[in-house]
């Protein structure tokens, strides 16, 4: 595996690849790896002849700057899991190199990200999606890849990315992977490495409490189902739900009704003390 610091480099090596026919499978991160990321890569490992992951911790898509601050960074032990993966090459460059006049540097292109971009977490994270949609569409044109992969806990992410490659016309297969939990139940993220032993403890009950709403859809209604999750995770010591919605999965746009949709699921935000969770369950997928 080599490690690339420099956009130029990169250009260098992903020219070499499609030289040489190689498909190239990419796989994002912001680092501070655990074992979603890596289910991510094994994937990717053997779907492409060369994987590129990605370390970098997004400026843009932080509204929140002591988010941005308090974000986990472990460089070293994730080449070290990068490299045993699999992985042909890791591009981590700096905030200079990615953004030349600076993150905030005008004019910003406005992507067009439909509907799916505003809710959740577009209402509650003003600008999140534009950076997200910056930074991925210029790794897009950087790496070329084939395949990108995502994982389905940011299942509103992928549907957003969707719409972005869409509407401005990028040529890549978009690949959701299965949410990686642990064996409690908790979804594998990042910042779980910030919740105290006390916090890691109850942080599975929002998992608990959606498994649980499935079971309770069948005979009750949405608003019913969506009730009692926000109330089974009020409960919980810690635990405060930022939102909760039942949505069409491809809009993302709330039902009323479980026969609105073949595919519905529901997209959960948990605070856990001063750390934020997302999670999400299917209730209905007929398609």
């Amino acid at each position: 595996m080599i490690i690339i610091r420099k956009v130029a480099e990169l250009l260098d090596f992903v020219e070499l690849q499609k030289e040489q026919g190689n498909a190239v499978g990419l796989v994002p991160t912001m680092g501070a790896l655990h074992a979603g990321h890596l289910s991510l890569v094994e994937r990717a490992v053997k779907e492409n002849l060369c994987v590129i992951a990605s370390v970098f911790v997004n400026p843009t898509q932080f509204n929140n700057p002591t988010d941005l601050a308090t974000y986990p960074r472990k460089e070293e032990d994730d080449f070290k899991m990068l490299a045993e993966a699999g992985v042909s090459a890791v591009f981590a460059p700096s905030v200079e190199e990615m953004y030349p006049g600076g993150p905030d540097a005008q004019p910003r292109h406005e992507f067009e990200l439909g509907t799916a971009a505003e809710v959740m977490e577009g209402r509650f994270r003003p600008g999140h999606f534009q950076g997200v949609a910056q930074v991925v569409s210029l790794l897009f044109r950087l790496c070329s890849p084939t395949r990108a992969y995502f994982g389905e806990k940011d299942f509103q992410q992928i549907a957003v990315i969707r719409n972005m490659i869409e509407t401005e016309g990028i040529d890549v297969e978009i690949v959701a992977c299965p949410i990686k939990r642990a064996d409690d139940g908790l979804a594998l993220s990042s910042r779980n490495a910030l919740l105290s032993e006390e916090q890691r403890a109850v942080a599975p009950e929002i998992h608990k409490a959606l498994e649980y709403s499935v079971v309770y859809s069948r005979e009750h209604s949405v608003g019913a189902t969506h009730d009692t999750v926000v109330e089974r995770i009020d409960a919980v010591p810690f635990m405060r739900v930022e939102y909760f919605e039942i949505v069409d999965a491809r809009t993302l746009l709330p039902v009323e009704e479980w026969d609105e949709s073949p595919w519905i699921v529901g997209c959960i935000t948990v605070y856990c003390g001063d750390v934020r969770l997302i999670d999400n369950v299917t209730y209905k997928k007929e398609i």
